[in-house]
């Protein structure tokens, strides 16, 4: 698929979750393309970076499910700040740890899962809807009920996959790109360069258990070089951190932002006009 294509399937109104971990290995190349889209209203599910951040300042969420929105070297995204700020959508903040049992809630398809993660915290107190349940066994103990992060459907970035949508990660830290796919009713993997299967686990650093992805759990898959830009996606690049300060310069002033997206993120776009976009400006930094 292209990455508009994969946008045409998506719908006003969706729960969509996006993997990657704060301004690390984010599926940007689908986002963008989410972007260019008529979809709006999103409850969106991400270990947030500027893919919250891009969605937040197009006004395409309606309600946030996170436990941080951060691009790592700059603490704060700044769109998301500034969105919150203005209370654009509705937020549900929990702890990491909750989060990713939420996600294994609905990889599993079970309505909750028990943890200690939150107990004792002002998560109980910012989220009242969340329950606690007692152990049914003699110890007795209370644990938080999180409720499954289930969605209608996921996108991730890989560095390599195959046709039929497995994925595989060469960096340090798989994040929780798995569990996305598999709490999602669909799911698209974008990714570095698409291979032959016997690829996946036939060249040095790919090890069986770098194979994250399964085919069952996809729907499409797009081959996006550089899809991940200005986030990280070692080993094929590192994070663009001249171009994250240059967006998070942006974010400050709405005429500086409004040059911005109209280089980079204009309506009638692609990505590779985007690509193209960035080499540009690069050779203008030299």
């Amino acid at each position: 698929m292209t990455p508009d294509e994969v946008a045409g399937r998506l719908r006003s109104g969706m729960t969509i979750g996006i993997g990657g971990w704060g301004s690390r290995r984010k599926p940007m190349a689908l986002v963008r393309a989410l972007l260019r889209s008529p979809v709006t209203d999103l409850t969106v599910i991400s270990y947030g970076g500027p893919d919250v951040g891009l969605l937040a300042t197009a006004g395409r969420i309606s309600r946030l499910v996170t436990a941080f929105v951060t691009l790592d070297s700059i603490p704060l995204e700044p769109h998301y700040r500034a969105a919150r700020e203005r209370g654009a959508f509705a937020l549900t903040e929990i702890d990491e740890a909750m989060f990713m049992w939420g996600l294994h809630a609905a990889a599993n398809r079970l309505p909750f899962l028990p943890v200690r993660a939150g107990l004792g915290s002002d998560v109980m107190r910012v989220n009242p809807e969340l329950r606690t349940v007692t152990s049914p066994y003699e110890d007795g103990e209370e644990f938080v009920a999180v409720p499954a992060l289930r969605m209608d459907a996921a996108l991730v970035h890989m560095n390599r996959a195959d046709r039929l949508g497995n994925g595989q990660y060469l960096g340090p830290d798989p994040y929780f790109d798995d569990l996305f796919c598999e709490a999602a009713d669909t799911a698209y993997v974008s990714c570095e360069r698409l291979v032959e299967t016997a690829e996946l686990v036939g060249t040095p650093g790919s090890a069986p258990q770098t194979l994250l992805i399964q085919r069952h759990s996809v729907t499409g898959v797009v081959e996006t070089p550089g899809g991940a830009h200005f986030t990280s996606c070692v080993p094929d690049h590192p994070r663009d951190e001249p171009f994250q300060k240059a967006y998070a310069a942006a974010a400050a002033d709405p005429a500086a932002w409004a040059e911005f997206g109209a280089r980079f993120l204009p309506p009638d776009g692609d990505e590779k006009g985007y690509q193209q976009a960035v080499r540009t400006w690069h050779e203008e930094q030299r």
